[in-house]
C-alpha cells in the first residue's frame, strides 16, 4: 500500500477516541445493555477509578482500583484531578481525568456506566462526549423489575423508586433517550448511537484535510 493509499485517518493524526456515557435509574436495564455493547465492541478502553474504601479480598491496588486515603483523595479532588467523583456510603469514588484524556487522544473509545451525578460532572469536563439516558417504559414496569430481582427489602425498593424520579428530571441534560422496553430494539438504538458517534467530525479531525490535500496546492 502506497502512503497515499493508507487510511486518511492514519495519515493525518489518527482518529480521536469517543467517550460514551450511560446513565439510568436502577432497574432500567442499563447493565444488560452495556454488556451487550461491550460484547460486540470489546475494544472499549477502561479507566481505573480511585476509592477511599478498603480493598476487598482479591482486589489489587492499581488493577481493580487505586486505593487512596481520604486525605489524599480530597487533596486530589480539590486540585481538579478527577473528571467526576461522588461519595457513596461514606466512601469516595472518582475517575482520574488525565488517563481518560490520554486514551481518547490515542484513539481509544471509552464507555462509562455511571450514575446521573457522575455523568453531569463528566459533561463539564468532556462536553463533546455522547450522553445516553436509559429510560424504563413506565413507572409500573420499573417497579416490577425492581421487585422481580427478589434481593431488595421493601424500603430499599421504595427508595430506588423515589430516586428514579429525581434521576428522570435530569434526563433532559442527556443527548439521547433510549426506552428499554424491548431489549433487542434498545440494544439496536444504543449500537446506532455509538456507531454514528464514531463518524463525527470531531473524532476524525484529519480526515477532511487529508482528502483535500490529495488535490495538491491550491
Amino acid at each position: 500500500m502506497r502512503p497515499t493509499d493508507a487510511p486518511l485517518d492514519n495519515l493525518h493524526g489518527g482518529r480521536k477516541g469517543l467517550c460514551l456515557v450511560l446513565s439510568a435509574p436502577s432497574g432500567a436495564g442499563k447493565s444488560t445493555l452495556v454488556a451487550r455493547l461491550r460484547a460486540e465492541f470489546p475494544g472499549f478502553a477502561y479507566s481505573i477509578s480511585c476509592t477511599t474504601r478498603a480493598p476487598r479480598a482479591g482486589e489489587e491496588d492499581g488493577v481493580h482500583y487505586h486505593f487512596l486515603s481520604r486525605e489524599t483523595f480530597i487533596s486530589r479532588r480539590d486540585a481538579g484531578f478527577f473528571a467526576e467523583w461522588a461519595e457513596v456510603h461514606g466512601n469516595f469514588y472518582g475517575t482520574p481525568k488525565a488517563p481518560v484524556e490520554e486514551k481518547l487522544a490515542q484513539g481509544h473509545d471509552m464507555l462509562f456506566d455511571i450514575d446521573v451525578q457522575g455523568a453531569l460532572q463528566l459533561k463539564q469536563v468532556f462536553p463533546q462526549a455522547l450522553y445516553v439516558f436509559i429510560l424504563p417504559p413506565s413507572k409500573e414496569v420499573l417497579e416490577r423489575r425492581l421487585r422481580g430481582r427478589g434481593t431488595d427489602a421493601e424500603e430499599v425498593i421504595l427508595k430506588r423508586m423515589r430516586n428514579a424520579l429525581g434521576e428522570l428530571t435530569q434526563a433532559v441534560h442527556f443527548d439521547y433517550h433510549i426506552v428499554n422496553d424491548d431489549l433487542e430494539e434498545a440494544a439496536d438504538e444504543l449500537r446506532a448511537v455509538y456507531v454514528a458517534g464514531r463518524a463525527r467530525a470531531i473524532c476524525r479531525p484529519g480526515l477532511l484535510p487529508g482528502l483535500m490535500a490529495q488535490w495538491g496546492p491550491r
